[in-house]
């Protein structure tokens, strides 16, 4: 069920009383209850799909026992490897496997072979990519020593399937979580409320700024030629404020609606369109992705240990993997090609992390904040767009000197309107980021004031006609 949905604000209420009714009897009960609403949460997807949760859960709950027993080293390489193997191997069946296939076929025929493969008719199971990365995590943890395993399965099992993070994260690390899901909790008020104002907040940047800022988007990805260029850079600006409206929405609500429960996760986000150059994004966007490909691929290749051949090599590798991670399609590639050649420079010169824990703001700093927003939107063309050509046709058009005018915002009434709506949100979001960004404030604080306003835009200017789903969950 989506957040932004009827049914969620039925649910939420419904597993929360139960929850800490539950709380006077065992900490084992609490759990047991928030695993079975985990459960019914992600079944009300398709419930078909709850086995293979179910599945990849019980294989790394045995594989991480297994090692841990394991009298010597062979032993516990068989089951780390197995694990690893059969998590990504149902990745790649599930979300790769066409991809393979495509591009095989394509490349030879080009070369004159004719092929006939056969390509699969599945769904791909919401949230795959990110609870198999869970228990990754934990099955790396356990191999290299730095975990012991769980033994409850009942924990374990809630830890991969907690359902505020379930289908779009963050990705949490055994380490952060497990141990507050196996101490008990108690409510705590002023955490409660904390959540609550993160849950309308979350909800203010998903159903009035993404949803919104999608109508006008999904229009001009889809008849790009229709469009003048002015109408093109304000698409792909829209369209960098739809998917962090979207995906930073998401985050907000799963970690506010985790504070219900007594539970903090991981924060994803830390105001990235603020940064200072893409190192300084890549340090806030996303912040438990770019952390796991670090601590999990780019320090095992050799970190920045080596010359700066080795992390040339290793920053390229980490980018391409994680546009690769993002979906089976060469415009997430290109996109993550992209992002390396404009971290290129940086690395290079060692300046990667000259804007490490610096969290003063000047007025010099604008016009650094205004490049990198630039090239981050540049590169979300590319993310966007169906495929290569459109990107490419996409960019193009935004260099057009042909119709400079602004018809499609301007034809009627009513696309004016949702244009200065979209431009309003979109400005109070700036407003609220900046006012906290300046004060180093990581989590964003809402006076009550403040909290009102975002409920007359939810709900008078959200968008609810068609309900739209998280970007996010394709992934």
């Amino acid at each position: 069920m989506l957040f932004n949905s009827l049914e969620f604000l039925i649910f939420l209420p419904i597993i929360f009383a139960i929850y800490w009714l539950a709380n006077k009897r065992s900490l084992q009960l609490q759990n047991g209850l928030l695993l079975v609403g985990s459960y019914c949460f992600y079944a009300f997807w398709d419930w078909r799909f709850l086995f293979l949760l179910m599945f990849s859960t019980g294989l790394d709950y045995f594989t991480g026992v297994k090692m841990y027993e394991s009298e010597n080293n062979n032993n516990k390489k068989f089951w780390f490897w197995l694990s690893i193997i059969i998590n990504l191997g149902f990745l790649g069946i599930f979300k790769y496997y066409n991809f393979f296939v495509e591009s095989f076929s394509a490349a030879l025929s080009d070369l004159g072979f004719r092929t006939n493969f056969w390509g699969l008719q599945v769904i791909l199971p919401v949230g795959i990519s990110f609870y198999t990365f869970h228990g990754l995590s934990y099955v790396i943890d356990i191999y290299k020593n730095r975990i012991i395993p769980e033994k409850n399965i009942i924990t374990y099992s809630l830890f991969v399937s907690y359902f505020p993070l379930l289908v779009a994260g963050p990705i949490e690390r055994a380490t952060h979580l497990l141990p507050q899901i196996k101490k008990q909790r108690k409510f705590n008020h002023s955490l409660a409320i904390q959540g609550v104002k993160q849950i309308i907040w979350g909800l203010f940047k998903k159903v009035v700024i993404a949803d919104n800022c999608a109508f006008f988007v999904n229009q001009l990805f889809k008849n790009t030629d229709g469009y003048s260029a002015p109408e093109l850079w304000m698409g792909m600006v829209f369209f960098a404020f739809e998917i962090y409206g979207d995906f930073s929405g998401y985050s907000d609500i799963a970690l506010g609606t985790s504070k219900l429960f007594g539970i903090e996760l991981l924060r994803n986000f830390n105001f990235p369109y603020f940064a200072k150059d893409i190192a300084d994004f890549w340090r806030r966007w996303h912040i438990s992705l770019s952390s796991w490909f670090r601590d999990y691929l780019y320090i095992p290749l050799g970190g920045s240990q080596g010359g700066k051949g080795m992390r040339v090599r290793n920053t390229f590798i980490i980018f391409l993997v994680s546009g690769f991670w993002h979906g089976a399609n060469w415009t997430f590639i290109v996109w993550g090609s992209i992002h390396a050649l404009l971290f290129l420079p940086l690395l290079i010169s060692d300046k990667n992390r000259s804007s490490l824990g610096n969290t003063n703001y000047s007025m010099k700093d604008i016009p650094k904040i205004l490049f990198t927003f630039l090239c981050v939107c540049l590169a979300w063309v590319f993310f966007r767009a169906d495929n290569l050509i459109e990107a490419i046709h996409y960019i193009t058009g935004m260099f057009s000197s042909e119709h400079p005018s602004l018809h499609f915002f301007y034809k009627n009434a009513k696309y004016g309107l949702l244009t200065v709506l979209c431009l309003i949100s979109i400005l109070f979001l700036i407003v609220v980021e900046w006012n906290n960004v300046k004060k180093s404030n990581y989590e964003i604080q809402l006076p009550k004031a403040i909290v009102f306003i975002l409920l007359f835009m939810i709900c008078f200017m959200g968008a609810y006609k068609n309900q739209l789903s998280f970007i996010y969950f394709q992934f």
